[in-house]
């Protein structure tokens, strides 16, 4: 900070503090709407610690006041992009919403089958048995390429 200028008041950390904590455990929820949600809050508490780090002061405009008296203009155009990029992640995750409610019915996600399968394994502590490795390279199905399939050329006589 400069001389004479304040530092952040408790008001604007405790402000941060609340929307990352409460963000973050949105972000926790299965409901889309509340992950969402989540995103929007966390963006905008990242923001203003981005601008609570930078110096306070008269505008960044050359010949309006000395060089130290200036605010620093970098967490400000940090702030900026990433209100952009906050702003094109909660349009996408609105989208997924909507589809999501408009496929189903519900926007909740739900587990997908191998998440279960993987859960069971680790709580007995045990390998699964579906690829277990060790086989060569032309009897893994998962590891061969597919031959590239082939095109027949027409050309006009044939």
């Amino acid at each position: 900070m400069t001389r004479g200028a304040a530092g952040p008041t408790l008001v604007l950390v405790l402000a941060v503090g609340v929307l990352v904590a409460t963000g973050v455990t949105l972000l926790l929820e299965r409901s889309l709407t509340r992950i969402l949600l989540g995103v929007i809050l966390l963006g905008n508490g990242v923001n203003l610690l981005i601008l609570l780090g930078g110096r306070s002061g008269a505008a960044p405009l050359v010949g309006s006041a000395p060089a130290g008296d200036m605010s620093d203009a970098l967490p400000q155009a940090m702030v900026l992009t990433a209100v952009v990029i906050t702003f094109g992640l909660t349009a996408f995750l609105l989208a997924v919403a909507y589809r999501s409610w408009y496929t189903s019915g519900d926007d909740e996600v739900q587990d997908d089958l191998e998440d279960r399968q993987i859960v069971r394994l680790a709580e007995r502590n045990e390998v699964s048995t579906a690829d277990l490795g060790g086989e060569g390279p032309d009897d893994d199905p998962e590891q061969v390429d597919p031959e590239p399939a082939r095109r027949r050329l027409r050309r006009d006589g044939t």
